[in-house]
């Protein structure tokens, strides 16, 4: 049996290094229940409400008007949505509290997965993901050229941001398999679960900290645990885009010569 190392985080920039839940749940509870109404209900369909907005401003829970073809808006819950299932003003955080972690009704896109990552490394605020041909004067259309900004002001990414280096870069980070010696790459793991086998292995970051040039989201379906997968593969594309080339050749190899297929339970 491989050990089991717990963590305590007491800050947002510890809970992103160490994938910490119940720090999650803590954050959420208070997002959801903001104690405007004694009637815990009533007060939870305010909360989510408010939140519901705020993930919208991220580009959440809706089509992207974008030049990629075959989207889907994902799903994100707002208090109608939960009327539907348990009735209006019958539910509280208790009932959702799922979603603190990105897991029950909360569904996102891969691509609304690395525009978050962009959205973090620009602190708050985004272009609609486009194909372009050139960048310059001959580059993205008009539509393309206008910032999106969220409901976060810039002070709250900086933790974000700080919690993200560490995933790679400090021990206990999730995804020190992503590190590279010459780039700091900031990232977040995720484990996908998956009701017809194994989990999903997921990683979202960007690079370098510094003057970000890449905003990157890989999912590897039925790979398991974010970091052992997908966040080796992202340093790899990350390495490869910024440096034209790669130095750590035994990673590569390991990724090439991976056989991931076994893995795969096929659902009677």
């Amino acid at each position: 049996m491989s050990a089991v190392i717990p963590h305590h985080a007491s800050n947002i920039s510890e809970a992103v290094q160490f994938s910490c839940n119940p720090y999650y749940y803590a954050v959420m509870r208070r997002i959801i229940q903001q104690k405007r109404r004694k009637n815990s209900n009533i007060d939870a369909t305010l909360g989510l409400n408010k939140w519901y907005k705020y993930m919208l401003s991220f580009g959440l829970g809706k089509v992207l008007e974008t030049d990629v073809s075959g989207q889907r808006p994902g799903v994100i819950p707002n208090s109608r949505y939960y009327d539907k299932w348990y009735g209006h003003h019958q539910w509280a955080f208790s009932t959702i509290r799922s979603i603190s972690i990105g897991q029950g009704e909360v569904k996102l896109t891969p691509l609304q997965m690395a525009n978050i990552a962009a959205i973090i490394a620009n602190k708050g605020w985004y272009y609609t993901p486009h194909f372009v041909k050139s960048i310059g004067r001959k580059g993205p259309l008009p539509q393309f050229k206008n910032r999106k900004k969220t409901m976060v002001g810039i002070k709250h990414f900086e933790p974000v941001i700080e919690g993200m280096r560490r995933v790679v870069n400090e021990n206990g980070g999730t995804a020190r398999s992503a590190r590279l010696d010459e780039i700091v790459i900031c990232g977040k793991t995720g484990t996908v679960q998956n009701p017809h086998g194994q989990d999903h292995s997921v990683f979202i970051a960007f690079a370098p900290k510094k003057n970000p040039k890449i905003a990157i989201a890989v999912f590897i379906e039925n790979a398991g645990f974010g970091g052992t997968w997908a966040a080796p593969i992202a340093s790899l594309i990350i390495e490869k885009y910024l440096t034209r080339k790669i130095k750590d050749k035994d990673k590569e190899k390991r990724i090439l010569d991976a056989t991931l297929s076994n893995l795969i339970e096929i659902p009677e």
